[in-house]
């Protein structure tokens, strides 16, 4: 016996022994859901290793498979000399994030760089004045939102190729050269994401399918985080992907994305009534119904911290998300996946109301009563509004 199989032995012999001391009532919780767990792995696992190999590979086809997300992407044209790429950079209370991100830009010598606020408090508006005079700063009054304000960013730049960034993010050496030789020769690429990693260098997903019911519980639930554990599925669905070579995706994370601009100004730029959340969606969705193309390309890594604005308000950022996704399916989906999608969003802020509530049945200390208050109301909102 070899010493891949040695380990499922084991685990079965594990949940074998849990099963039979649940049937004798001698189990307790824990153990019994532990013991299913790792049952449930090594099955999956068996499955993976024993079915045929047209199953094996008709499976994953059959369950994630989406018009063109498997394709690898191929250079198209000429190599050419790097065509100079601006940078634009939308900012909302994010002063030392931005600092940071600015200093790697600066190492990259781009054509032009333009940084838009959204009416930040924090004094980044100062700091970029002071710091980065160099930089092109529009201060908006008021916060226009994520997309608004990456139109204004666009706009303010000549390239032919912009940059789009978080000011979470951090460059490295050589960013702009490799995603601008990159566009240069994919000619019908009006899109593309880099890898991202995390502040501690772990891969982050940046590639996804298109919103419908399965795909939004499979992202935003512990099913998601179970197919990483299927080999037979992993790298057929694309938030557990490898991220290790370039193909054509439906759409990449806003965080960082190389943008054509011909391309952009055909589809209209983003669509500034989202607010905040599938702006970036919207605009693949678009492209590609225009017969562009988006693409991951791991040409060069991207730090990005994640949720730096966001992470503010938690409660009222995840009514925004919410709110944007019924908002882009309105827009693009069919009845029924409109359906689909809204009665599992009611359910999971059904869910939500229904643990704050008990949550604050159980708190004691005012400012956290408060604070989950505040969220119930918002959860009230969402019931009666979406």
């Amino acid at each position: 016996m070899g010493t891949a199989e040695t380990p499922s032995v084991f685990l079965t012999a594990l949940f074998l022994f849990s099963l039979l001391r649940a049937l004798q009532k001698k189990a307790t919780p824990g153990f019994l859901v532990s013991g299913f767990l790792l049952g449930l792995t090594t099955l999956c696992r068996a499955v993976s290793l024993l079915l045929p190999v047209w199953v094996h590979h008709w499976l994953p086809h059959r369950i994630f498979r989406r018009k063109g997300v498997q394709l690898d992407c191929q250079p198209q044209g000429r190599y050419t000399p790097m065509t100079p790429m601006a940078v634009a950079i939308v900012n909302y209370n994010t002063r030392e994030h931005l600092r940071a991100c600015l200093a790697t830009v600066r190492s990259e010598t781009p054509s032009e760089v333009v940084v838009v606020d959204n009416a930040s408090s924090d004094g980044s508006v100062e700091m970029v004045q002071a710091e980065y005079p160099w930089v092109y700063l529009h201060a908006n009054k008021t916060n226009v939102g994520y997309g608004a304000a990456a139109n204004q960013a666009i706009a303010h730049c000549t390239a032919k190729y912009v940059l789009l960034l978080n000011s979470d993010t951090l460059l490295q050496l050589g960013a702009l050269g490799a995603l601008s030789c990159y566009l240069d020769s994919h000619l019908r690429a009006a899109i593309v994401g880099p890898r991202l990693v995390n502040q501690d260098g772990a891969l982050q997903a940046s590639c996804y399918p298109f919103p419908t019911a399965i795909n939004w519980l499979f992202l935003n639930s512990h099913l998601g985080r179970l197919i990483r554990f299927i080999p037979v599925l992993r790298d057929h669905y694309l938030p557990t992907w490898s991220h290790d070579h370039a193909r054509l995706v439906p759409w990449v994370s806003g965080a960082a994305i190389g943008i054509r601009r011909e391309a952009l100004e055909e589809v209209g730029g983003f669509d500034e009534p989202f607010f905040m959340y599938y702006e970036e969606v919207d605009l693949c969705y678009r492209l590609s119904t225009a017969g562009w193309q988006v693409h991951f390309a791991p040409v060069t890594t991207v730090v990005h911290a994640g949720g730096a604005s966001t992470s503010q308000n938690r409660t009222d950022m995840t009514v925004q998300l919410l709110t944007s996704t019924m908002q882009f399916c309105r827009k693009h989906s069919s009845r029924l996946s409109l359906a689909e999608l809204r009665m599992l969003l009611k359910g999971l802020t059904l869910a939500r109301w229904i643990g704050d509530a008990v949550r604050l049945r159980l708190t004691r200390d005012a400012c956290k009563r408060a604070r989950i208050a505040d969220s119930i109301a918002a959860w009230q909102r969402m019931l009666l509004g979406s």
